[in-house]
């Protein structure tokens, strides 16, 4: 399984009195790095042997590792799941951010979901959709995504604008994006995950614009 790169993030300079984050402590990091090897773990396993048939006994074995420190970062295999899609949230967001502060709202989603689906897996891609398909439970959460992602990426909007006045435009675009990923996800994995993701997103962006015209 390949794995996803990190998303680029743009260093803004800092104004006068204010100050640099602080980077997280070396505690902080072995926690976070912990988290990602179970993440990473999970994941191959759901892929390779399906959702139900992988139990936390076998997470925790591939991330060499106890039953009891899985429960220390996760309460669920439902939640390693979830955990892999507030990522890629927080992943999209940071790209909105970074575009260029002369690209409309809409254009600035469009190309924020490109650059970040450039960074998945296709193959990683299709087989997580239907895993999530396929299985109660995680289509449930699934669709709770959608709503945090729309919260997520129309705050990411708002701050790049930094207008008060474009609150209510960054959730009507918000809104859209996120509708878009919705339906263009679901009709790549109907028609069988041919074409690149990227290309895709474009195509559903002009039909949303053609609507739009």
């Amino acid at each position: 399984m390949k794995v996803s790169k990190p998303a680029r993030t743009s260093a803004k300079p800092l104004t006068r009195g204010e100050k640099s984050p602080a980077a997280p402590g070396l505690r902080e990091r072995k926690q976070q790095q912990t988290r990602e090897r179970l993440k990473r773990a999970a994941m191959a396993l759901f892929l390779e042997r399906g959702f139900e048939a992988t139990t936390i006994d076998d997470i925790a074995a591939g991330a060499e590792m106890s039953r009891r420190s899985f429960f220390h970062y996760f309460a669920s295999k439902e939640d390693v799941v979830a955990a892999w899609q507030e990522d890629a949230a927080s992943a999209l967001v940071a790209e909105i951010l970074a575009r260029p502060a002369d690209e409309s709202m809409l254009t600035a989603a469009e190309n924020a979901i490109a650059a970040a689906v450039k960074r998945i897996d296709p193959a990683e891609a299709a087989a997580m959709s239907r895993l999530k398909r396929d299985n109660p439970a995680l289509h449930a959460r699934d669709q709770l995504k959608y709503e945090k992602l729309e919260r997520a990426l129309a705050e990411g909007l708002a701050q790049r604008s930094g207008r008060k006045s474009d609150r209510q435009k960054a959730r009507l675009v918000a809104m859209i994006a996120t509708g878009a990923m919705r339906v263009g996800g679901e009709s790549w994995i109907g028609e069988g995950a041919r074409e690149k993701p990227e290309a895709f997103v474009k195509r559903t962006f002009d039909a949303i614009r053609a609507i739009l015209e």
